[in-house]
């Protein structure tokens, strides 16, 4: 990724005394020895990746996520950073198909207790900041470390109602060997907002974040 190893201290106090703004990011990168193909911050990656064509469909519209997601992610390991960036791909692929989503995002293992899930990075309103693995969709996805596809909420027992709009719901548990890290959780205003195509994608997007092992032991 970089040519040797990175002083960041350096790095730091440099990229602020080039002022480096706009275009001028990659040469400022090439006088500090990085290069282009550094990713910082994926900027050249990310700059269009919540773009999405009018009139796109459901698959292609998550394959575009995950090509993004995958490309983003490419020699960074900071999970806040990854989780983050894949929480806003889904959050504007949803508002390009009116999916009539409210909430999409994560939920990571509290490293302050084992049987319990505390708020990660996400995209809509507020939500709760902690849930029990004995408590709701979330909960029971990482219970079983199964995908919990839910047509109607109201009819889930024990259903945590962090948004009281929410009608249908889908989370994702995210694996890394046979542990569950995190869960992908998103959320949609309407009965059945989720179905097969949408299961596929995103256990493949949470094979993906679960395949960068390491990323999950670095710190944020």
């Amino acid at each position: 990724m970089t040519q040797g190893k990175v002083n960041h201290n350096k790095f730091d106090k440099q990229f602020i005394s080039l002022g480096l703004v706009g275009d001028n990011i990659g040469r400022g990168l090439n006088e500090l020895g990085i290069g282009q193909g550094s990713r910082l911050v994926g900027f050249e990656i990310g700059r269009d990746s919540t773009n999405f064509a009018e009139g796109i469909d459901r698959d292609e519209a998550y394959r575009q996520v995950l090509e993004s997601a995958e490309a983003l992610m490419e020699g960074q390991r900071n999970w806040v950073c990854n989780l983050s960036n894949v929480a806003s791909l889904l959050w504007y692929m949803y508002q390009s198909l009116d999916a009539e989503v409210n909430w999409a995002g994560f939920y990571t293992l509290d490293p302050l207790d084992p049987q319990q899930l505390i708020l990660g990075p996400f995209q809509g309103r507020t939500a709760c900041q902690t849930i029990l693995f004995s408590r709701g969709v979330c909960g029971a996805a990482a219970t079983t470390g199964l995908t919990q596809l839910v047509p109607d909420v109201e009819k889930f027992p024990g259903h945590i109602a962090c948004d009281g709009g929410t009608r249908s719901e889908i989370v994702v548990p995210i694996m890394v060997g046979d542990k569950v890290v995190a869960v992908l959780d998103v959320d949609c205003l309407k009965e059945e907002g989720f179905g097969q195509v949408d299961r596929e994608w995103l256990e493949k997007l949470g094979n993906l974040l679960g395949r960068e092992g390491e990323m999950w032991r670095c710190g944020s």
